[in-house]
């Protein structure tokens, strides 16, 4: 999610809507703002990012896959 900034006359705007909330809603509103500020940090193994191609084909039979799977183009499109 995108952080979004605030100037201090917007800040002063959603204040002066929250002042009126009783004390209890404040308290709750303040914890959940306050839990949003812990940041969460993925962990991201670089070895998963990166390395060889895993599989039991060999070299031949990777080709003749890609081969077949193949789309003849057609000879004229009619895009003129």
């Amino acid at each position: 999610m995108a952080n979004l900034t605030l100037n201090n006359k917007t800040l002063e705007k959603y204040f002066g809507m929250l002042r009126g909330l009783d004390n209890l809603s404040k308290k709750k509103l303040i914890i959940k703002l306050t839990e949003s500020l812990e940041i969460k940090e993925e962990k991201v193994d670089l070895k998963t990012l990166f390395g060889a191609w895993e599989d039991n084909k060999d070299s031949d039979e990777i080709i003749k896959e890609i081969r077949e799977s193949r789309v003849e183009k057609a000879e004229d499109l009619g895009f003129e």
